[in-house]
């Protein structure tokens, strides 16, 4: 099984294992409010079990960082339930910790992604680290959320036909925790006879209007409709992918 909690290792098991070439993960999350029937852990739940059954999947040898579950989440603050850090203090949070586990020996890192709010950032993060070291360093370093890894694999799933993906403790959420952990969810407090409408989005395009999130009380469309079968079929579907971008970034396994 080549996927290691980082934190049961001692110092010298990780600066080993780094520098013989394993891949970093450190799952980024969030806590905050998702509707009235999630748990406010939702995406950190979601992203540590992805990351750690994709690195029992994975062709190379993977540590994976204990999940950071705070992110930039300002715009789930009115609604409470929500612990957030700032765009700035977010984005450094994450840079230190990218920081140190270069500094601990590792050369490859992924930040691997599970909420929305932190996606830009990430990106921004591996952009300007990898600027910051000299051309030599050897280091590869990548974002993404787990939806965008799996995204071509998600949409030929016929179960996702006209659902949001990853909406926001919509059917696509409400289905993941189901399948994780079905007694943390209040699927009775989610009815809704319709689909709120959102934003129109417009491709390479960001548009954000002020009362938006309010304007679907803080969650997308219906996720009274979600089953732990639909949950079970997305996180088959996203390990696969993730495990695959894994094996990619590191150099494989003896």
């Amino acid at each position: 099984m080549p996927g290691v909690r980082w934190n049961t290792l001692t110092r010298d098991d990780v600066r080993s294992r780094l520098k013989g070439g394993a891949v970093v993960v450190l799952p980024t999350a969030a806590t905050e409010q998702h509707g009235p029937h999630l748990p406010t852990g939702h995406d950190s739940f979601a992203v540590e079990y992805i990351a750690h059954h994709a690195a029992a999947l994975a062709g190379t040898e993977v540590v994976v960082a204990p999940t950071l579950v705070f992110g930039s989440s300002q715009h789930h603050v009115p609604f409470g339930g929500t612990l957030s850090l700032s765009t700035e203090t977010y984005y450094r949070v994450v840079t230190e910790l990218v920081e140190s586990a270069i500094a601990g020996g590792g050369h490859t890192v992924l930040l691997l992604n599970g909420h929305g709010g932190n996606q830009e950032l990430n990106q921004l993060v591996v952009r300007d680290v990898a600027l910051a070291h000299p051309p030599d360093a050897g280091l590869t370093l990548a974002a993404a959320s787990y939806w965008q890894v799996a995204g071509d694999a998600l949409a030929r799933m016929p179960e996702l036909d006209g659902i949001r993906v990853p909406g926001h403790a919509g059917q696509f959420e409400t289905a993941t925790q189901m399948a994780q952990r079905a007694d943390l969810v209040h699927l009775q407090r989610a009815a809704r006879d319709h689909d709120r409408a959102e934003a129109p989005e417009m491709p390479g395009v960001r548009i954000e209007t002020s009362g938006l999130w309010q304007s679907f009380d803080g969650y997308t469309d219906r996720p009274d409709l979600a089953t732990s079968a639909l949950g079970e079929a997305i996180l088959a579907t996203v390990i696969r992918e993730v495990a695959a971008l894994m094996t990619r970034l590191g150099p494989g396994i003896a």
